[in-house]
């Protein structure tokens, strides 16, 4: 099975089936399209996956001329069909792995998947998860699962984990230019998975077992996170001494060792930074342990959105006008500048916050034209409202979330009353600087 297997990846006849067209399913179908492959996606969105047929793209950077060109080709096909899933070569995993209401792991669609993998699994297939999760998910979840199909892993079939690292609005990687982790449950199974990552990333990283890739995804992440959260508290004490925290890290980061630059901001957003660690501190409880570090740089920054709203709060204060009743656009919904993606965005615990203290509540993203609806917050019917100079003038202040490349921040600061930043975008911004206050 393993060298029958071996020698489609090496012809590329193999086809491959893409569980999960979301941001890190969608990318990754491009890079092994344009490395000669076919590939079969899944999706239990069915207007998702109708908007693929006819190809169209709902992610920013996947166009739909991307689409159509796979579709043009015959290199691709989406379907919500997971009972097709025995035609595929080899079956990565991309779907959601979020937390539960008590923040702890939430694998159903990871469980779900593996099920409707087993139900179909057939000899000579290699099943990959690639979506993030805790260390010995592979082989105490998935394996178990896929082990109902009465197949045996390593000889009948394969299985690996390979942690996704996506960087959406990044226009200097793609998911092919980004090294590969990849971990086998067996020899066998590494040596077919890193076999079919060599023909679709730049470079593949061998380790020795899927706990290792699975630890190495929450590291990365974790890393960032902690780094993060120890900004965003340096930020809430020098702002107290009227010392900007964007000018000290400026001056820190020409030290050429020693110093990776982290920025603060209004709270964490995308499908990582804000969940890995919650997900290795359920896992230090299992064993027996606590990750107070970890859990504090959680806390840390879980509390920005707080701290925005309160300075928020006194800057209106200053200018004779209560938080209750105010008129406050939110600049930027996506989690991160140049993206359309909002998962765990903090512009929505920030629109939450603000809708319970009775705000008149606006926004604009020129990604987010209306506002989707999310798994934790109650999110108003709105659309993105244009930033005219009239409408700039009506509100009592206009607070950046978001610091999106389109915005002209020159053009914002000089119709607007007041600007609350967050991210430091205004920083070049010359008139009007008066009006700006850094949160």
């Amino acid at each position: 099975m393993q060298q029958s297997l071996h020698a489609a990846i090496q012809d590329k006849s193999a086809r491959i089936g893409i569980i999960g067209l979301g941001y890190v399913g969608l990318p990754l179908a491009n890079a092994f399209i344009n490395a000669g492959f076919t590939v079969l996606g899944f999706d239990v969105d069915q207007a998702k996956v109708d908007r693929l047929a006819a190809g169209e793209s709902y992610i920013k950077h996947i166009s739909s001329e991307t689409v159509s060109g796979w579709l043009s080709a015959g290199q691709f096909e989406a379907t919500s069909d997971q009972t097709r899933m025995g035609e595929a070569d080899a079956l990565l995993i991309c779907v959601p792995t979020p937390l539960s209401e008590s923040r702890g792991p939430d694998l159903q669609y990871v469980e779900g998947t593996a099920r409707a993998i087993a139900a179909a699994l057939r000899p000579g297939q290699l099943v990959v998860l690639e979506s993030t999760t805790y260390p010995t998910t592979t082989r105490n979840v998935v394996l178990p699962l896929l082990a109902e199909s009465g197949l045996s892993v390593g000889s009948d079939y394969f299985l690996a984990y390979s942690p996704e690292r996506e960087d959406p609005g990044n226009p200097d990687y793609s998911a092919a230019g980004i090294p590969k982790v990849v971990g086998g449950i067996d020899e066998p199974s590494g040596q077919v998975a890193v076999a079919l990552y060599e023909q679709a990333i730049v470079q593949v990283v061998p380790v020795g077992s899927p706990e290792v890739a699975e630890a190495c995804k929450i590291l990365e992440n974790t890393y960032r996170a902690v780094n993060i959260a120890l900004v965003n508290e340096l930020k809430t004490l020098l702002d107290r001494m009227e010392i900007d925290i964007w000018d000290v890290i400026n001056a820190a980061k020409t030290k050429p060792f020693g110093f990776q630059a982290f920025y603060p901001g209004p709270g964490l957003g995308g499908h990582c930074i804000p969940i890995d660690p919650f997900y290795l501190s359920w896992l230090a409880r299992q064993q027996g342990m606590t990750t107070r570090f970890i859990e504090l740089a959680g806390e840390v920054n879980s509390e920005m959105p707080t701290y925005v709203v309160s300075r928020l709060t006194e800057f209106l204060g200053e200018t004779g006008t209560s938080l209750q009743g105010s008129r406050i656009c939110l600049l930027g919904m996506a989690y991160k500048k140049d993206v359309d993606d909002p998962r765990e965005s903090p512009s929505f615990v920030l629109m939450d916050l603000l809708r319970d203290q009775g705000v008149e509540l606006t926004y604009n993203d020129p990604h987010i034209p209306v506002l989707p609806s999310m798994r934790h917050h109650d999110v108003p019917d709105l659309s993105s409202s244009e930033l005219t100079p009239e409408f700039l003038a009506s509100q009592d202040c206009v607070l950046i979330a978001t610091d999106h490349s389109a915005y002209d921040y020159d053009h914002v600061v000089r119709h607007a009353r007041l600007v609350v930043d967050t991210r430091n975008a205004t920083g070049n911004v010359t008139e009007g600087r008066e009006k700006i206050r850094k949160a």
